[in-house]
């Protein structure tokens, strides 16, 4: 499939009743919103459409709207919000994986089990290992985490990873995530059970707010998904069989030439072939 380059959502909007907008890298930077991919949800949704922010943050989707509150993310930009955070949180809560976990990740983000009524338990003691990223993404690297990982694959715990992305990219600095972590965990022979995107049960839990939302199953050929994550956002969309469009001045810029915002068709099109990706678009940045 031959990736079309555009400049506007507004050229292919009228092709789709909803869209799956990710968060990070696409609609704000960690910092701020960008003015012109809120003004490209405003636009979607005024002209009937339903936007669905679809992120791969560690929280639960209540979480995420306060964090965007607090950096000026408008509420009339989008309809509603799916997390793989909210996904993994709903699984703490049916015990299925255990209850004794051990946490791995920031404070900020123990929430995730103590609002699921369970609290963390020392590494001896865990049946289980939740993980939400790194204790401290600003000072650490993956090198820091080997002997502990290793110790806890060598006991078999399931390690659920509450956010699938391996790195983000905050104002102008780019973080490890948990995903990077649980890779390393998968290839210790760990195994892991992943909560968002590229995974097809957070594409299936959006499917179920978009009909909550609009009182209607939605035709999945009506349904855009939009990222900049190429192993996440680009393979999950491709995978599920969403027309996806690549957001190509995000993540993955440093591989798209001098100007990622418009790279050359033919390096884009390599690109894409030699990651074994298909999206039907592609964008400089979300507008």
């Amino acid at each position: 499939m031959t990736c079309t380059p555009i400049q506007s959502l507004s050229e292919i909007q009228d092709s789709y009743d909803a869209i799956l907008c990710d968060l990070w890298g696409c609609y704000h930077n960690g910092i701020e919103p960008y003015p012109a991919a809120v003004e490209a949800c405003r636009g979607f949704r005024e002209k009937g459409g339903t936007v669905i922010l679809f992120t791969n943050a560690p929280r639960p989707p209540a979480h995420v709207k306060s964090f965007l509150d607090r950096i000026g993310g408008p509420e009339d930009s989008y309809d509603a919000i799916v997390s793989s955070g909210g996904a993994c949180q709903a699984m703490l809560k049916s015990g299925e994986h255990g209850t004794r976990f051990y946490y791995l990740g920031p404070e900020r983000d123990l929430h995730m089990l103590t609002h699921a009524g369970l609290d963390p338990v020392p590494e001896a003691d865990a049946n289980a290992v939740l993980c939400t990223g790194l204790v401290d993404e600003w000072n650490e690297e993956l090198e820091g985490y080997t002997d502990l990982l290793d110790r806890l694959s060598a006991r078999n715990l399931p390690f659920l990873c509450a956010n699938p992305d391996i790195i983000v990219d905050r104002g102008e600095r780019r973080f490890w995530c948990a995903g990077a972590l649980a890779q390393i965990y998968g290839k210790m022979g760990g195994e892991v059970f992943y909560f968002g995107k590229p995974h097809a049960p957070i594409y299936e839990r959006a499917f179920d707010v978009i009909r909550e939302t609009t009182g209607r199953a939605m035709d999945p050929g009506k349904v855009l998904a939009i990222g900049d994550g190429p192993a996440t956002d680009v393979k999950g969309g491709c995978d599920f069989g969403l027309d996806t469009l690549f957001v190509t001045g995000g993540l993955a810029a440093g591989e798209l030439g001098a100007d990622p915002e418009h790279p050359e068709q033919a390096l884009l099109e390599t690109y894409l072939a030699e990651h074994g990706l298909t999206p039907r678009y592609s964008m400089g940045r979300l507008r």
